[in-house]
């Protein structure tokens, strides 16, 4: 999976100084492994992954990012909420544009679906069809068999085959 650079920014600093929480703790907070953690303590060390203070656009973070922001953003009180809000660079209007994209995507995905749904019903209904035409060609050559063989029974052998 692919994070941005916000996102890592903004685990390494639950890490770091001043928090100092440790990687296993903010591993089962966040839902990333420990390993990919110390991979990107290892870039921040090594220069190849800037710390900078700027504050993450919210329009540069996933759907993943928005749904786990707006599911912590729910579950902490209103007193804290300012704290983590500045803790995470958002505004309390974020956390309502956040709800209605991950709405926009699930009501897309459910008109996908539904499209979905009524091109295979379409589709079922055409191969239904002509599978009755199959079947009633093929009773139609086992009669015409059953009779031939009925009529050679009667008549004998037709000498012209």
């Amino acid at each position: 999976m692919r994070y941005s650079k916000g996102f890592k920014i903004s685990i390494l600093k639950k890490i770091l100084p001043p928090s100092e929480k440790s990687v296993p703790e903010v591993s089962k907070e966040t839902g990333v492994s420990q390993q990919t953690i110390y991979n990107w303590l290892n870039l921040l060390k090594n220069g190849k992954l800037e710390n900078d203070d700027s504050e993450v656009s919210p329009s540069d973070r996933n759907p993943k990012e928005k749904f786990r922001l707006l599911i912590e953003g729910k579950s902490i009180d209103q007193e804290s909420l300012g704290a983590w809000l500045r803790e995470n660079g958002l505004h309390s209007e974020h956390l309502n544009q956040f709800e209605q994209e991950l709405r926009d995507i699930v009501s897309d995905q459910n008109e996908k679906y539904k499209e979905e749904n009524k091109r295979l019903k379409k589709e079922k209904a055409a191969l239904e069809k002509e599978l009755r035409r199959k079947e009633k060609a093929l009773a139609e050559m086992a009669a015409l068999l059953t009779l031939k063989k009925k009529a050679e029974e009667i008549w004998g052998a037709d000498e012209e085959d």
